[in-house]
């Protein structure tokens, strides 16, 4: 089958690779779409340290498509030849100490699943089981692979606390931004989108926002943000979707006192960045990361997708071809667009 392949930072390949086979418990997926994401962008750029293990290696993970294959031991009433399934990328093991206490994304033996830029995957035993889902009727392929994403917006929308009512600022509307700034607002909150990108921006307005900040025609972000607020005294909640500590700053600098500042977006390995000890404790802050999703927060976003209440198409900007990868992640990381649905298999409906 043709695959993207990860060789190193900015070398990946489409080429032939042996089709997958389905061992004993998992399923082989035939792709219809595989949608970009910024970690594979990030990890197209710089690598990644936890997911890819060893290269040269099939890359991307958001996909949804039919079963191809079926292994032994896999439930045959449950899972059939093609049926319409979309799978997340990872499981937890539930029995390592993170698991007991309940804090599932943060297994110390989370299984991961990689190489959706391909015309076949083969789905692990351990994520056919708990997150193996199939596809709503009327939910389209390139829909139900922005499961995995939203799941982990949905992680942390569940970890802010927003209430009805709430100021939240959200900085950053690249795709989970936007799904941060959707799921903000149908939990009643009044929600400011900072960008650089005005069409982004644009697209925050139309999924909730109520107020924008364009980054790159203000001074001083931090003030423009708390000035949209009730007497200045600045937001809630404030989350971070970008992934630069600069931004972390900016983020914790937003929040009134009492408040939450969720530093969402995973910043490169080894950085660090600066908190004001007046600030943090005078104001009594609550700063939290939040990581990754569990198969909770996966089951919740796909009905989110399937009911409509998080818009696919505004998430969708277009389809490009599995020889094209590397360029619609590139399109992604110059604000062209939001997400692309990469077809590994052309003909094959959306």
């Amino acid at each position: 089958m043709k695959a993207a392949v990860f060789y190193a930072p900015e070398d990946v390949r489409v080429e032939e690779i042996a089709d997958p086979v389905a061992g004993p418990g998992e399923v082989v997926v035939r792709i219809h779409r595989a949608t970009t994401c910024g970690t594979d962008l990030k990890t197209y750029r710089r690598g990644h340290p936890t997911i890819l293990q060893k290269v040269p290696t099939p890359f991307g993970h958001e996909f949804a498509g039919t079963v191809a294959g079926i292994g032994p031991g896999v439930d045959r009433g449950r899972w059939r030849p093609g049926m319409r399934v979309v799978a997340a990328n990872s499981a937890p093991c539930h029995r390592c100490p993170n698991c007991r206490r309940g804090r599932l994304s943060l297994c110390e033996n989370l299984e991961f699943l990689w190489g959706a830029y391909a015309e076949y995957i083969a789905v692990p035993a351990r994520i056919v089981e708990q997150n193996l889902y199939e596809v709503p009727e009327g939910l389209s392929f390139a829909a139900a692979a922005l499961t995995e994403p939203l799941a982990c917006a949905v992680h942390g929308i569940a970890e802010t606390g927003i209430e009805v009512g709430d100021w939240v600022a959200v900085n950053g509307a690249g795709p989970i931004g936007l799904f941060f700034v959707r799921l903000a607002a149908l939990r009643g909150a009044r929600v400011i989108c900072s960008d650089l990108s005005a069409e982004r921006l644009e697209v925050a307005r139309a999924l909730g926002a109520v107020e924008t900040v364009d980054v790159s025609a203000v001074p001083d972000q931090v003030a423009a943000v708390r000035e949209l607020t009730p007497d200045g005294r600045g937001v809630d909640s404030a989350i971070e979707a970008v992934g630069l500590p600069e931004v972390w700053e900016k983020t914790v600098e937003m929040v009134r006192p009492g408040g939450t500042a969720n530093l969402f977006g995973g910043a490169k390995g080894g950085t660090r960045f600066s908190v004001s000890t007046t600030l943090l404790h005078y104001s009594e802050l609550t700063i939290k990361g939040v990581f990754h999703h569990t198969p909770h927060y996966v089951e919740t976003a796909l009905g989110l997708l399937a009911t409509g209440a998080v818009p696919a198409e505004a998430f969708l900007s277009g389809e490009m071809p599995l020889a094209q990868t590397v360029e619609a992640l590139e399109l992604m990381g110059r604000q062209k667009g939001i997400k692309y649905a990469i077809v590994p298999n052309p003909g094959l409906a959306a």
